[in-house]
């Protein structure tokens, strides 16, 4: 990895900054979800402020868990089986500083291919320091210092205890607490029963297959993302996001690279939120989530055009409200969180709105905000803003093999400025 080293200089735990309540909480049903209990990684990098951030965030830190206390607390197994709770025990949070060798240039900014360990920019703390198993464990964070005075915070959140827009939130209240608020802008609230508690089981985990998966970066401009967004508005009448034509490209490009039987199905999945269907308060934290999932044989994929792709994913977005109700209802007794994962299927994920971005430690935003690795078993692919001062979307892909991986890129590239 280029032979630069990162030391850590202190790490352990840091505790809410006053007295907090001493109870379990118990989390929602799709928290408890057996694939959502564990840590999820990503970097968040900052071009100055490298000299006072260890010391503001930490102290940040400790101040926003008074607010956030159930993340100070561990995952436990509750009273019944299957249904793991929040233990506020007020241990804290695990905290690490480090400092890096080597400027943010030299490791080109950790774009992929990284030229740092991943373990270097996030804590894997040893048994003697941590003796909380990492799938009870609700939170790690490391700051690391570069040479040229910016900065990396490495975060490991459990899913159970918050999604993508709940992580936000508290990674932005500590911001709010950095930057000298009395409280957050959002203050948060648990309410996890205004969540459906169905007695629907979770399914049996599914098998992952190792598929050996290429690694594709793209980044498109906001106008090109504009342009297919008019597209679609001119033929349907009806408007469409960024990441409606975007995901409509890589999965007609995508079939297309992988040259499939014609009948073969093809089948696409992302999360939507659905905090509006329950009208939960803004400071809800919980996991807040549905699958939106389609299929279609190959050959429909391909003889469409993007804008008829894009009116397949619009049908499956209008349709999760009523398979939302029918969940919550308990009208089917199958779950819809089950997913299969084989090499004909693509999860995509979008976080270029879920505030990372925005986070503010008084130093300014990051310059990049993203999960820290994708994985060899899972055919998928992140969004998420694209790096300053670059304007747009960038794409995180890993979802083809390399025998599939030039077809698929040049497809994306396809009428890119």
């Amino acid at each position: 990895m280029a032979g630069f080293k990162v030391t850590r200089i202190s790490e352990g735990p840091v505790k809410p900054a006053s007295a907090t309540p001493e109870e379990t909480l118990p989390l929602a049903w799709v928290d408890r979800y057996p694939t959502h209990r564990g840590l999820v990684e990503s970097m968040h990098i900052f071009r100055s402020g490298a000299g006072e951030a260890p010391a503001v965030i930490r102290a940040a830190l400790a101040k926003a868990l008074a607010f956030f206390y159930p993340l100070a607390g561990r995952i436990v197994e509750g009273e019944q089986p299957g249904r793991p709770a929040i233990r506020c025990t007020a241990d804290g949070v695990y905290f690490a500083e480090a400092e890096a060798d080597c400027s943010l240039e030299d490791v080109r900014f950790l774009e992929r291919p990284l030229l740092l360990p991943k373990e270097d920019l996030v804590p894997y703390p040893g048994d003697d320091r941590w003796p909380v198993e990492p799938h009870n464990t609700i939170m790690m964070m490391q700051i690391t210092k570069f040479t040229c005075g910016g900065f990396v915070m490495g975060l490991r959140f459990n899913h159970a205890s918050a999604d993508g827009m709940g992580a936000a939130q508290f990674i932005n209240a500590v911001g709010d607490m950095a930057r000298g608020l009395a409280e957050p802008r959002v203050l948060p609230v648990w309410h996890r029963e205004k969540f459906p508690d169905p007695s629907i089981k979770p399914g049996p985990l599914p098998e992952l297959p190792v598929l050996a998966l290429d690694y594709v970066v793209l980044d498109f401009p906001t106008a090109y993302i504009d342009g297919l967004k008019r597209e679609y508005k001119a033929h349907s009448g009806r408007f469409c996001s960024g990441f409606d034509v975007l995901t409509a490209k890589l999965w007609q490009c995508r079939t297309r690279a992988l040259a499939l039987d014609p009948a073969a199905e093809v089948k696409l999945c992302f999360f939507a939120s659905v905090r509006h269907l329950l009208k939960l308060d803004r400071g809800y934290y919980g996991n807040s989530i549905f699958p939106v999932k389609m299929s279609a044989p190959a050959d429909k994929v391909l003889a469409s055009s993007l804008v008829e792709v894009v009116d397949i994913i619009r049908e499956a977005k209008d349709r999760m409200a009523v398979e939302f109700s029918r969940f919550a209802g308990e009208e089917t007794d199958q779950d819809p969180f089950q997913m299969t994962f084989n090499y004909e299927s693509i999860y995509v994920s979008d976080w270029s709105k879920l505030g990372f971005s925005e986070v503010d430690y008084g130093f300014g935003p990051p310059i990049f905000a993203g999960p820290l690795v994708n994985n060899d078993f899972i055919a998928s692919v992140v969004f998420l803003k694209a790096p300053l001062p670059l304007d747009g979307t960038r794409m995180l892909a890993s979802c083809v093999t390399k025998e599939h991986s030039e077809e698929f890129a040049r497809g994306m590239k396809e009428d890119l400025p």
